[in-house]
């Protein structure tokens, strides 16, 4: 089980990259229809499917090129369902085995309602807020997944080289990390439904300005978006999507900061300890993050580049839940077959 719950959480991951460029290369409407594309099972090629299908959707004819990235990441979203079903069901037929049963359930309720957003996504014409929920369930499903590895791998247990003292008040620095994290995933979230990534063509400053006159807060952070329209393209105005863009990059500053600081402390603490490793794996995700970010604008948003900003930012994510993770203190019983194994030890020795 852990073994499928590690290929599932890698699955995911190959699941948000799909999406991340499904929608980097509009193809999110490639198919009108939700499961299929167009009626069939996959993109219609042939004339008479083609024929067929833009009888049945004559607002949106068949566009080959886009139809196949959309179809790709269903397929992908598909088995990484069916990879959770099975470890639900493995879950609860072997409940009496001492292995996790709620998360499992839990992992596979969301996957439903993940499947329920993606159609969302498609019937609602890209509406920003549903693309943006589908992308946030995206990551959460894949931190679940990863959560679910660590439980059953066992691996990371606070205690066993560092003092309560030490780890409790930096669980407590790190969960506002984390906080910070999602906060700032939610702001890539709805700079990328809305199509704002473009806003500001060059660093450090944004349009010729520091902090550009005229930004629309109110207009960009609408979460009242009519119902109704193609949000292809998106529909905000320019100054609305600045004032996204802005947000996103000051964001980024304040992510980038705390987590320097709260990189300091955990070294200070767990530099020469066997949680080291965690620590400087956070560190490296950061920086190539940042990098990534600057790299988008600086090389005018790549596609490469861009996926990979992506997955970096679920893999920041996930970098501060396995530290915190790993700060988390042993239970009751494994502390006790700990200190019998080191009494153990230390007599035979």
């Amino acid at each position: 089980m852990a073994r499928w719950s590690l290929f599932a959480s890698l699955l995911a991951v190959v699941v948000i990259m799909l999406g991340a460029w499904t929608r980097l290369v509009d193809a999110g409407l490639g198919c009108p229809d939700w499961p299929g594309c167009y009626g069939f099972l996959s993109v219609p090629q042939s004339e008479q499917h083609i024929a067929i299908a833009n009888s049945r959707f004559p607002e949106t004819p068949v566009e080959v090129a886009k139809g196949w990235p959309e179809m790709i990441h269903r397929y992908a979203a598909g088995t990484l369902g069916l990879v959770v079903f099975g470890l639900a069901g493995f879950a609860v037929r072997h409940r009496q085995k001492a292995i996790p049963l709620r998360l499992p359930l839990c992992i596979a309720g969301f996957v439903v309602l993940q499947a329920a957003f993606g159609m969302w996504t498609v019937t609602l014409k890209l509406w920003p807020q549903v693309v943006a929920l589908h992308l946030l369930g995206g990551f959460t499903t894949l931190s679940l997944l990863v959560l679910l590895t660590l439980r059953l791998r066992r691996s990371g247990a606070a205690g066993q080289s560092v003092a309560p003292e030490v780890t409790g008040p930096l669980r407590r620095w790190v969960w506002a990390g984390l906080i910070l994290v999602i906060l700032q995933i939610a702001l890539g979230a709805w700079t990328a439904a809305n199509y704002a990534a473009v806003a500001c063509p060059e660093l450090p400053t944004c349009q010729g300005e520091w902090w550009p006159a005229g930004m629309d807060f109110r207009h960009g952070f609408d979460v009242l978006q009519q119902v109704g329209p193609n949000y292809l393209g998106g529909q905000l105005t320019a100054d609305g999507r600045v004032a996204i863009h802005m947000s996103h990059r000051v964001g980024a500053v304040l992510v980038a900061g705390y987590f320097m600081f709260l990189l300091y402390l955990l070294w200070r603490h767990l530099g020469r300890t066997a949680h080291a490793r965690p620590v400087l794996l956070l560190g490296g995700v950061l920086a190539a993050q940042l990098a990534l970010g600057l790299a988008n604008v600086y090389w005018q948003f790549p596609l490469a580049v861009a996926v990979a900003h992506n997955a970096m930012g679920a893999a920041l994510l996930l970098a501060v839940i396995n530290v915190l993770w790993r700060l988390q203190p042993l239970p009751a019983t494994a502390t006790a077959k700990a200190t019998s194994v080191t009494t153990t030890n230390e007599v035979t020795a």
